[in-house]
């Protein structure tokens, strides 16, 4: 078993808060086994009776009668009738039918159609539910219906959002319990997906790839009603390519025009971009001035939720390490509890005439947590001087007080270089957040 303790806490911690625990994440993270498996051994380790807690599996063709959302409250109602505490889990709860309120249709269950407004979904249903006084109750989905990262709006900000990742590289690191170098390298490679850690190089390369063929794209495509779905398909290859650079919709409008040799506009790249986002898959960090304090939003980074995606997408024969430390640094900050943007200012300087010129320098990594703050800069190395110079100058130009931090992708022991930076290896600073 792959314990992931954070997710286990964050359950226990949401346990009777009154709000029902919506389980959201980008599909095949994990999310059905997290509540059916661990958390329900939590639950009968600590006391809690068999009979207490209630699974309905929404998916499974025995179950479909309780699709019909009516059918369903009144099912889990009476189930928990005469329980002074019972734990309920809906699994795949996108599966529940929206119908028309039968107010409407004289007593008859009918479907509603799109544009319907008198309906009854699932949303209501766990409303509904969640104000049972003896229910606690606990829903994921597997598709982009619950997918959606506005999931929680969607219940009025009457939920409680327990967000399930990949496994970050600590949470790998745990389960593999290698060499640490070794397990960084694999991890880098095929990524934390839960099932493709459990399976062989070719069955995992194989795995991750169809998940983008026949699950994610699928999903996004249905939930958005896209008709051609080459152009989205291309994106998501620029975006693999081009992770951990400065884009826009410009940019990356003209990028698919030089490889596609057609065009598309740049709405077209901003939605797409969102579905992605919505789903899960990618992630952006903004552009942030460090010197006068606010958000850039010209351009920004994409990051995939996972690195074996990411490598999926290029058909795992693009290795550019640094693209892929950044990605994984930034997801394990994000999974740590950090607020993290890409750092930017501007320095006036004398160039080699004396004239005096503006540049622009930027930090990987601002990180915030609990209101401390760190700038972290990722390298391959410190060897060569021109290399030291350009990630350390930015550090010596902001001039402040606030943690700097160079993380270099190579076993060395944690130290201070000579302006009083913490110099650390890769793995060291992912296993220490």
């Amino acid at each position: 078993m792959i314990r992931r303790d954070k997710y286990l806490q964050q359950m226990i911690n949401a346990k009777h808060n009154g709000f029902p625990k919506v389980i959201t994440g980008i599909r095949r993270c994990g999310k059905s086994y997290m509540l059916k498996e661990i958390f329900r051994q939590h639950l009968l380790e600590s006391g809690v009776p068999q009979e207490n807690i209630i699974i309905l599996e929404l998916d499974d063709v025995r179950n479909s009668k309780y699709r019909d959302p009516i059918v369903l409250s009144d099912y889990i109602i009476d189930r928990c009738k005469g329980i002074d505490e019972c734990y309920v889990f809906l699994d795949e709860i996108q599966s529940v039918t929206t119908i028309i309120n039968p107010v409407f249709t004289d007593g008859k269950h009918i479907i509603a159609s799109k544009d319907d407004e008198a309906v009854i979904s699932f949303v209501d249903v766990v409303l509904g539910l969640s104000r049972e006084p003896n229910i606690d109750l606990y829903v994921t989905g597997s598709n982009s219906k619950m997918l959606s990262s506005d999931v929680v709006t969607q219940f009025r900000d009457k939920a409680t959002e327990i967000h399930i990742s990949p496994l970050t590289f600590s949470e790998y690191y745990e389960y593999v319990k290698n060499d640490k170098q070794e397990a960084l390298y694999e991890y880098m490679l095929h990524g934390g997906m839960p099932l493709a850690v459990l399976k062989n190089q070719t069955d995992k390369e194989n795995y991750l790839k169809e998940l983008f063929r026949t699950t994610y794209f699928k999903d996004i495509i249905e939930r958005n009603k896209i008709k051609k779905s080459g152009a989205l398909d291309e994106l998501c290859t620029i975006l693999s390519t081009c992770t951990g650079e400065l884009l826009n919709a410009e940019k990356i409008a003209n990028t698919f025009v030089s490889q596609r040799k057609e065009k598309i506009d740049k709405s077209t790249v901003s939605d797409y971009i969102d579905y992605f986002i919505d789903a899960f898959i990618i992630s952006e960090a903004k552009r942030y001035d460090l010197k006068g304090r606010k958000i850039i939003n010209s351009t920004r980074k994409y990051y995939f939720a996972d690195t074996g995606l990411r490598n999926a997408r290029l058909d795992f024969m693009y290795s550019d390490e640094g693209q892929i430390l950044e990605n994984i640094i930034y997801n394990e900050l994000i999974h740590n509890g950090y607020s993290v943007n890409v750092g930017t200012f501007d320095a006036v300087e004398k160039d080699n005439t004396g004239s005096s010129i503006r540049k622009n320098y930027e930090v990987d990594f601002m990180a915030v947590k609990d209101g401390e703050t760190m700038y972290i800069q990722v390298t391959d190395n410190l060897n060569s001087e021109s290399t030291a110079k350009r990630e350390i100058r930015p550090f010596i130009l902001l001039n402040d007080q606030i943690k700097k931090i160079i993380v270099v992708n190579k076993p060395i022991k944690t130290m201070k270089e000579q302006n009083g930076f913490t110099v650390v290896g890769i793995v060291d600073f992912l296993l220490s957040l």
